[in-house]
Parts: C-alpha cells; structure tokens; sequence
C-alpha cells in the first residue's frame, strides 16, 4: 500500500510539472528572463516586420487608405495604431495565420502568416517586445482586453 502512495505521489508530480510546463508555454512565462525574450522578439521583429511595420513601430504612411490594389498599408505597432486593441490571442493568431484567415472572404491583405517561418515562441517573444514600447495605460488596457477575451 505503501508503494502505492509514492507511485501516486509521482504521478501527481510529473502531471503538475507538465501542467505547469504547458501554461509557462502558453502565456510566455519566465522560462527565459524577459531581457532575454524582449531580445528575441527585437530580433525577430526588427528581421520580419520592420520592413512592412516600421523600425520604430510606426507603419506606413496612410495606412488607413487602400492602395489602388484594394490593400491597406502595413498598420502601426505603436501607440498610434490599434495593435493594442486586440486580446494577445487574436494578435498571436493574425501574426501566425496570416490576416486572410480572418478577413471576409475577397479581402485583399499583404500580411502572410508566419506559421512555416516563426515558431510559436519567436511569435509570443516578438508580441512581447511590441508591447514592450507601449505606454503603461496602452499596455493595461491591452492586458484587460486580453484578460476578458480569455487569452
């Protein structure tokens, strides 16, 4: 009986460890120091999105105005534009799937998803460093967003 209770015992250790392994994953926990995962996401950032998004941040000029194509320029990171208004799951998802695969159907969007380029981690390091540069009233009133949209 006794035996029983250690196997038990470890069973129940193992199965807490990975949950905690799982939500250290999910909502990007102190796996890394976050100097470290800011560093990761600048990089990321500043190799994949800049180009489009700004290297500070501030999206193209006009970016609310659809080019003759029927797209719209790449948006602002920063605190001019409305990154900020979506819960951090929407932001991960648009960020890995691309904005088609959440537009209506004949929406015209340059933005690709990332999914075959970024891994999940580079994608979370990347949303961190970008709010990372948000005022403290942007960056709560994002993390309330987040927190009532459940991600």
């Amino acid at each position: 009986m006794k035996r029983f209770w250690w196997i038990a015992g470890a069973i129940v250790l193992i199965g807490l460890g990975a949950l905690g392994a799982i939500v250290l994953g999910l909502f990007g926990g102190e796996g890394e120091s976050s100097a470290e995962r800011l560093a990761l996401g600048r990089q990321v950032y500043e190799a994949h999105c800049a180009a489009c998004h700004g290297a500070e941040l501030e999206g193209e000029p006009d970016w609310r105005s659809r080019r003759a194509d029927g797209t719209l320029p790449a948006p602002p990171h920063d605190a001019t534009g409305h990154t900020w208004h979506h819960p951090d799951a929407q932001l991960f998802a648009i960020t890995k799937q691309g904005t088609g695969a959440f537009a209506p159907a004949g929406y015209k969007t340059t933005m690709t998803g990332f999914a075959e380029v970024l891994s999940d981690e580079e994608i979370r390091a990347t949303l961190d460093y970008i709010k990372s540069r948000w005022p403290e009233d942007i960056r709560t009133r994002q993390a309330e967003a987040s927190r009532r949209a459940g991600s």
